[in-house]
C-alpha cells in the first residue's frame, strides 16, 4: 500500500469515527483533497483510489497541471471510475482572473463579492456554462482571511443579486476556521456558518444553500460534527506540502494582491489544509 493509500484509509476511518459520534451517515459528508503545490501526477494517483473531488488555490498554477489531467476530466476516459473527476477553485479570485477561471474550473468556492459574481456570470454565459459556486464567509478576525463579512451590506447585495445571474448555480458556503486556538472558538465559527445557512436559507428561498464547506486536515471532525457537508484536506492526505514555487499570480494595479491565510501559513512552513 502506497503512502498515499495509507493516509486515505486512516482518514475515511476518521470521518466515519467522527459521523458515529453524531449520529450522522458518512454518505453525508464529501471529500475535497486539495492537491495546491502537488503535481498532476499526484491528482492521477489520488483518482486511482477513488478520489473525485479536488480542491486548487491558484488560477495560474492549475493552469500548469491541467493538460495532463484532461483525460481524468473527460466523461467515461477515466480508467479508475465511470465519474470524472472534478477540480474546484477554493483560493482568493481576483476578478480580472474571472474568464480563466471559468475556463479552467468545475466550480468556485471562494466567490467574496458582488462584482466577482457579476464577472463570473459574465464569462460563464460567453461558454454556455452554469458555473456552481460557493459564498465564502469570514468568520474570524484575522485581516489577512478573505470572505464575506455576514452582517455587511455587500453580503446583503450580492444575496439579492444571486438570483438574477442565470449562468451561476449557488450551491452553498464555504469557510476557513481561525488557526491555533481553542477548540470552542473552532467549534463556535463552524456554528455560525451552519446559522447564517440557515438564516439565509430562509430569508432568499430561491437560492441552495445546501453545501457546508468547512474543515481541513486539523479540525475537519469538530466541522462534522458542527454539520459540514464538505471537508477539505490536504495534509493528513497528500502530506506536508512544500511552499508553492510556481508562476507568480500577477495582479493588475487597481487590485492589489492580499495574501489568503492558506497563502500566509503555507509560506511560514504552517498548513492548513
Amino acid at each position: 500500500m502506497t503512502p498515499l493509500a495509507e493516509n486515505l484509509e486512516r482518514l475515511h476511518s476518521a470521518i466515519e469515527e467522527a459521523c458515529r459520534r453524531t449520529g450522522r451517515s458518512r454518505s453525508d459528508i464529501e471529500l475535497m483533497a486539495v492537491s495546491k503545490t502537488y503535481p498532476a501526477a499526484t491528482i492521477a494517483e489520488a483518482a486511482g483510489l477513488g478520489l473525485r473531488l479536488f480542491g486548487e488555490n491558484r488560477v495560474q498554477e492549475f493552469a500548469t497541471k491541467a493538460p495532463d489531467l484532461a483525460s481524468l476530466r473527460a466523461e467515461g476516459s477515466n480508467a479508475a471510475a465511470d465519474t470524472p473527476i472534478m477540480i474546484h477553485l477554493i483560493g482568493h479570485l481576483q476578478s480580472n482572473k474571472s474568464a480563466r477561471a471559468v475556463e479552467l474550473f468545475d466550480a468556485v468556492d471562494s466567490l467574496d463579492s458582488l462584482r466577482l459574481a457579476e464577472r463570473l456570470n459574465e464569462a460563464a454565459g460567453k461558454l454556455g456554462k452554469r458555473l456552481p459556486v460557493l459564498l465564502e464567509v469570514k468568520l474570524s478576525p484575522e485581516e489577512a482571511k478573505e470572505g464575506l463579512e455576514p452582517d455587511s451590506t455587500e453580503a446583503a447585495a450580492l444575496l439579492e443579486r444571486l438570483p438574477d445571474l442565470p449562468h451561476l448555480h449557488v450551491r452553498g458556503l464555504m469557510t476557513i476556521a481561525p488557526w491555533g486556538v481553542a477548540e470552542d472558538v473552532t467549534r463556535a465559527c463552524f456554528r455560525s456558518l451552519r446559522e447564517w445557512r440557515d438564516r439565509w436559507a430562509a430569508a432568499y428561498p430561491l437560492l441552495s444553500l445546501d453545501v457546508l464547506s468547512m474543515g481541513m486536515s486539523g479540525d475537519f471532525p469538530i466541522a462534522i460534527e458542527e454539520g459540514a457537508t464538505r471537508i477539505r484536506v490536504g495534509t493528513a492526505l497528500f502530506g506536508k506540502r512544500a511552499p508553492y514555487a510556481g508562476p507568480p499570480e500577477v495582479e493588475p494595479a487597481d487590485e492589489p494582491q492580499t495574501q489568503t491565510a492558506s497563502q500566509r501559513e503555507t509560506q511560514s512552513g504552517t498548513e492548513t489544509n
